[in-house]
């Protein structure tokens, strides 16, 4: 019997290729499902949070939340920047009424030329003037029981083309008769009081008409055209008999009832008004 060989390397042999293989976990063993109910456990949060605050909250509370995050507050824009209240109109620039206001001012940089004064928020000339003559007739609104009643009737608002006055009638006060040009007393006293805060001020005036939408008797020579112009007539002839220079009225206009003010119902009688504006 012959002796074995002795072992070695075979120089024929096929080489030995060794595979690392890494193994990732996947399926129920990975992490995007966690992400997911992490998503799903914050909205769950959040829709229990709406519940507790619609069950906890009076029904002003929650017209309050939803205001505040409503993207879109037309009611809320139109009663603010030169709007309703005791001589409370403002600038039309001025800061609106949100309920986040202090969001709005934002960090745009301005630049602000030499020799101005600053605008509404600055202090600026035209705030000044509007201010001044705002307490003016305030002072002498009030210093009048009669006229004190009448000061709801008075709207301030401060407009790109100057100061504007609202006179404006309502159920249980009218400046003019029914269907004529001729005022009441009231109505005469309160001019007055207007003339007297107007008269310091040197710039020009306009001073427009407005009218219902109630319509004139068929065949009628008159219609809602010649009533708030011969209105607006009436009142600059008015204003100038308590001093306000003549030279100072640059326009009278009549536009009927196609500027109401109640724009839903226009024949509120608060579209019956005079607006005297004191142009910039």
């Amino acid at each position: 019997m012959s002796a074995a060989k002795p072992k070695g390397k075979d120089p024929h042999a096929p080489p030995i290729i060794v595979k690392k293989i890494t193994v990732v976990a996947g399926g129920h063993h990975g992490g995007a499902w966690k992400v997911a109910y992490a998503d799903f456990v914050t909205a769950m949060m959040a829709f229990f949070l709406l519940l507790w605050l619609l069950g906890a909250t009076t029904e002003k509370q929650r017209k309050g939340i939803a205001d505040y995050f409503t993207p879109t507050l037309v009611k809320t824009r139109q009663g603010s920047a030169g709007s309703f209240g005791l001589l409370g109109g403002s600038s039309l620039t001025d800061v609106d009424n949100y309920q986040f206001r202090a969001g709005q001012t934002g960090n745009k940089t301005i630049t602000v030329p030499r020799d101005t004064n600053g605008g509404p928020l600055e202090g600026g000339s035209k705030a000044k003037r509007t201010a001044a003559l705002r307490q003016r007739l305030q002072q002498k609104l009030h210093a009048n029981p009669t006229l004190a009643r009448l000061a709801g009737q008075v709207r301030m608002t401060m407009t790109p083309d100057g100061i504007r006055l609202d006179l404006m009638d309502n159920a249980d006060f009218s400046m003019f008769r029914l269907g004529t040009t001729l005022l009441t007393p009231q109505a005469v006293e309160l001019l007055q009081v207007i003339a007297q805060a107007i008269a310091p001020d040197p710039n020009g005036l306009t001073v427009r008409g407005h009218t219902d939408s109630l319509q004139w008797k068929p065949g009628d020579a008159a219609n809602n055209w010649s009533l708030s112009a011969g209105r607006a007539e009436t009142t600059r002839q008015t204003l100038m008999r308590f001093g306000v220079a003549e030279k100072r009225f640059r326009r009278i206009e009549g536009v009927a009832d196609q500027e109401p003010l109640v724009t839903g119902a226009p024949d509120d009688p608060r579209n019956r008004r005079m607006s005297i504006l004191l142009m910039d």
